[in-house]
Order: C-alpha cells, then sequence, then structure tokens
C-alpha cells in the first residue's frame, strides 16, 4: 500500500489538516512547522492523489486534450504549444487521440470529466449539437482549437481559412496566364474544410478562371491520397498546372506524384501545401505552404483557458491569428 496522507502526519508529528494545508499551497501554516511537513513527504516520496485533493479544493490542475489524430505532426505541434503554456501556468495535461470518431469524442470527454479535470481543449473535424450540449453540460470551460463552431458559443482559436486559401489561389494565378489551378481537399474538419473550398471557388473566379468541379479532388489528409490525386490530375486531357492542398503531406504526395509522371515541379506544376510543418523542409524542391501557427494556436488556446479558469478579464472570445505563405521552391515566384 502506497504512503498516505496519515503517514506524513505522524512522521512530521503534526496533523493531517496541517499537511493538508501545505499540499494545497495554504499560507496559513509556520514557516518551520511546513518545513517539517515538506521534509516528511520528500523523506517518504509521498505523492499527492490530484482528484482527491480535487475534491477538497474542487481544482486538480489538469486540462484534458482531445486531438482527432496523435500522430499528426499539426496536432503534434499544437499539443506542444498547450503543453509550454500549461507547464508555465503549473498545470498538467491528460492528451488524448479520437481517431477521428464523433462517439470517441464524447466518450474520453466523458473519461476526462470524471477525472475532475479543470478544463478542456477540444480540437475535432466538427463540432455538432451533440458536442455543444455535451460542452455545456460540462461545467468546465471548453476552448475550441483549430476548430470552428457556427454557433460560435464556445470560445475558439483558428486563422481564417477562407481568406488563407483565396490568398494561396491569388498568389499562384498571379504567376500563371490562365492556367488551371487544382485543389485537394481534407475530410478532417468538415466545416474549415467547407472554408477552405469557398475561398478555393471565389479566388478561381476573382482571378478570371473557369471554375470547375473536376479541378477539385477529396484528399483524405495523408501522404497516398497526394500520390492518388497527382495520378488524377495529370491524366485529364488538360491537367492543372498547380495544385493546392490542404495540408503539408498530401503536398509532398502531389509533388512525388508529378515526378513519377516525369513532370517537374515547379517547372512544369506549381504545388502549395497547408500548415507549413516541417515536413515543407524535408521534401525536394521544399515546399511552399501556407503558414497556419499551429504552435501559437496551442499556446493560445491554453492562455485563453487559464484565463477562464483564473477568473481574468477576456477581451475576445473567438480569436483568429494572422497567417501568411511562406514561398519555397515548389512555386514559381
Amino acid at each position: 500500500m502506497g504512503v498516505t496522507i496519515y503517514d506524513v502526519a505522524k512522521e512530521a508529528n503534526v496533523s493531517m489538516a496541517t499537511v493538508s494545508r501545505v499540499i494545497n499551497g495554504n499560507t496559513n501554516v509556520k514557516p518551520a512547522t511546513r518545513q517539517k511537513v515538506l521534509t516528511a513527504i520528500d523523506e517518504l516520496g509521498f505523492r499527492p492523489n490530484a482528484v482527491a485533493r480535487g475534491l477538497a479544493s474542487r481544482k486538480t490542475t489538469s486540462v484534458g486534450v482531445i486531438i482527432p489524430d496523435i500522430s499528426n505532426l499539426f496536432f503534434a505541434e499544437l499539443a506542444r504549444g498547450i503543453e509550454d503554456i500549461a507547464s508555465m501556468y503549473k498545470y498538467h495535461i491528460i492528451l488524448s487521440s479520437s481517431d477521428q470518431q464523433k462517439t470517441k469524442e464524447l466518450d474520453l470527454l466523458d473519461n476526462m470529466l470524471e477525472k475532475q479535470v479543470d478544463g478542456v481543449i477540444f480540437m475535432g473535424s466538427s463540432v455538432t449539437s451533440d458536442h455543444i450540449e455535451a460542452f455545456n453540460q460540462a461545467n468546465v470551460p471548453v476552448i475550441l482549437a483549430a476548430t470552428v463552431d457556427d454557433t460560435e458559443q464556445l470560445p475558439s482559436v483558428n486563422i481564417d481559412y477562407y481568406e488563407a486559401m483565396k490568398d494561396a489561389v491569388t498568389y499562384l494565378s498571379e504567376q500563371m496566364d490562365q492556367e488551371a489551378v487544382g485543389f485537394v481537399t481534407s475530410p478532417l474538419n468538415a466545416k474549415i474544410n467547407d472554408m477552405k473550398r469557398q475561398g478555393y471557388v471565389d479566388a478561381i473566379k476573382a482571378s478570371g478562371l473557369a471554375f470547375n468541379e473536376d479541378y477539385i479532388y477529396p484528399g483524405d489528409d495523408s501522404y497516398q491520397s497526394g500520390l492518388d490525386a497527382a495520378n488524377y490530375f495529370l491524366k485529364q486531357q488538360h491537367p492543372p498546372k498547380a495544385i493546392i492542398t490542404s495540408s503539408d503531406e498530401m503536398a509532398l504526395g502531389v509533388i512525388h506524384g508529378a515526378q513519377d509522371h516525369g513532370v517537374s515541379v515547379p517547372n512544369e506544376l506549381s504545388v502549395i501545401g497547408f500548415d507549413n510543418t516541417r515536413l515543407a523542409n524535408m521534401v525536394r524542391p521544399t515546399l511552399t505552404s501556407v503558414l497556419q501557427p499551429m504552435y501559437d494556436i496551442g499556446a493560445v488556446s491554453m492562455r485563453l483557458l487559464t484565463k477562464l479558469l483564473r477568473g481574468e478579464e477576456i477581451e475576445q472570445e473567438q480569436v483568429v491569428l494572422p497567417h501568411r505563405i511562406v514561398e519555397r521552391d515548389s512555386t514559381n515566384a
């Protein structure tokens, strides 16, 4: 059986209430007594139970983080931003991957609430009415990170995905003379994908290029779907001269797929990715990509959560961070 608060109290020759006050940071303890308790804790190797402490203080200093895919570089970078700010404010995170399944997302939320988390940061493929109901019943703050809620009922941190995609198309259209631009979509977040798609369509039309549904390919964020997209586009009678993807991983697939067809990037085909992950510098030619500040989205989400937990003033609950295009060698500047 592990060391208990009773054992610490006995070793330090104080009451269990005194040990509890020391553990919970109560200042109403004499310095000498506090030191005796801390020494006993250290010598006995006592580890306070966060949940038990939470029952008394109503705080466990833990935050639940739900992400769609723990192996995805985008979400890994987001999680790093969350972790760094959480550590700064003395919170620890409980990280779980939902595999983009709604039922699992809701189950993970229930599990985290059972662990008495103080708040939740949620990243998911969509925010449904079931999600909203569950979040409202959670009785802890919930922040959406890189996830859009049409109702804007929940605090969130994102970029303007519509404008980001418009900027990518406009950037390409300025380099080409009435040439077609292909677009590889992503199913990861339905609302964000809709915003990107609309940005693509509106920018194509604004640039004077003919819109054609045949130049939109449904990807799945994987490298393989990028290869498949390249094969699809390059076998058309009039292949596009540029392709934009919803993720860097798919863009790598497009570049390698083009090379498999003997098509030179960027001399015969320009390629732009999205998110500006470290993959952009690992491919040759290096990848031009729309910078979505993943680390900053995670960090700002966690900071927003700490403000809610601490009762600090919040100027804006719907935070939109800046984006930009990072030019590299996969496009002709």
